[in-house]
């Protein structure tokens, strides 16, 4: 299993560099770098890269709609090259708040315009002439929506890879099918162990079903809170304000991924609850209402052999990479978690 962090959104490029260096040496396989509607995720990519050697380097996520396919096949080629072959592209769709909020586009096809970016970086990355006729995309851009010059072209460069992993960031069950048939990664969020199965077991079966042999086995990601205690009942109140702004803010009643899954796992009414208080400007009140259950059922916090329990959870259900947002404010306290959590899981 791999062992990897994602960033927090803060912070300052060369603290957060010379703390990934320090990781890197603690034997931490991966680093996720995330990209809401704060800083690129690309500058601190590109940053990182040269500033470490070994650790894998990921975007979590780049959005489907602030890219053109062919930038996002460019700039994965881009960070692979920089990085000598470190990089996977994660991409996600976002939600409609954040596209048509912040970035002014139309928040429409997630699954389709998913499909067909995953196969315009795969030609692009195998140095094809570039064309693609499909309802989202079309290249070149066709007689008479144009000037006309348009013409297919190659990727100049030649990439270290001609197949960059990429992970795709998915949650209902036809957009978790479709990953489970075309890309190498799957990165759901809140991963609950003992009902992912029941959550997401029909469309993960559906999708491998459909996938081609040359891809490999689907990497399966979960990205747990993190805290190695005695005291979890000090750090557990520390992940609810995460879940409180998922489960209640990101999105609007009845168009909220987050508190449907929530609600799919057994806690619908607490969900609802979470929403009305967070969409009511209530957010203490929302927080105080995440129920605990919950907050330890996706996290891994507590002494290191309940926390050895629930990784070895995690396995069980499929997980074969855990990025982990350890419960630390210090630097250095949140690499000696992580090295003690490397050493955990073995």
């Amino acid at each position: 299993m791999r062992v990897g962090m994602f960033l927090n959104y803060a912070g300052g490029f060369r603290e957060v560099a010379d703390e990934v260096a320090e990781l890197e040496a603690s034997g931490v396989d991966l680093v996720a770098v995330p990209e809401a509607y704060s800083f690129d995720a690309v500058s601190q990519l590109g940053f990182l890269a040269a500033r470490t050697e070994r650790m894998t380097l990921m975007s979590g996520i780049l959005q489907l709609y602030t890219r053109t396919p062919t930038l996002t096949a460019m700039t994965a080629a881009g960070l692979d090259y920089v990085s000598g072959g470190r990089f996977e592209l994660g991409i996600g769709a976002s939600g409609p708040q954040v596209i048509e909020g912040f970035h002014g586009v139309r928040y429409d096809a997630p699954l389709g315009r998913t499909r067909e970016l995953i196969a315009i970086c795969r030609q692009v990355w195998r140095r094809e002439p570039v064309v693609h006729e499909g309802r989202n995309y079309r290249i070149p851009l066709p007689e008479g929506e144009g000037t006309g010059l348009g013409k297919p072209l190659k990727l100049i460069n030649h990439p270290v890879r001609d197949r960059i992993p990429i992970t795709v960031a998915a949650l209902g069950s036809k957009s978790v099918e479709q990953t489970a048939e075309l890309a190498d990664g799957w990165l759901p969020m809140f991963f609950h162990p003992e009902r992912a199965a029941d959550v997401w077991g029909d469309a993960l079966a559906a999708g491998r079903a459909k996938r081609a042999p040359e891809l490999g086995a689907l990497d399966v990601f979960a990205s747990p809170a993190l805290a190695i205690t005695d005291r979890p009942e000090e750090v557990l109140p520390l992940v609810k304000p995460q879940l409180a702004l998922y489960v209640g803010g990101m999105g609007a009643k009845g168009k909220n991924f987050y508190n449907d899954l929530v609600a799919s796992y057994g806690f619908a009414d607490e969900a609802a609850r979470v929403q009305e208080l967070y969409l009511a400007g209530r957010k203490a009140e929302a927080v105080a209402a995440v129920p605990d259950e919950l907050v330890r059922a996706v996290s891994l916090v507590g002494p290191a052999s309940e926390v050895a329990e629930r990784v070895a959870a995690f396995r069980e259900a499929g997980v074969t990479t855990l990025t982990v947002t350890p419960l630390a404010e210090a630097s250095a306290d949140r690499v000696a978690l992580m090295r003690a959590f490397r050493d955990l899981v073995g």
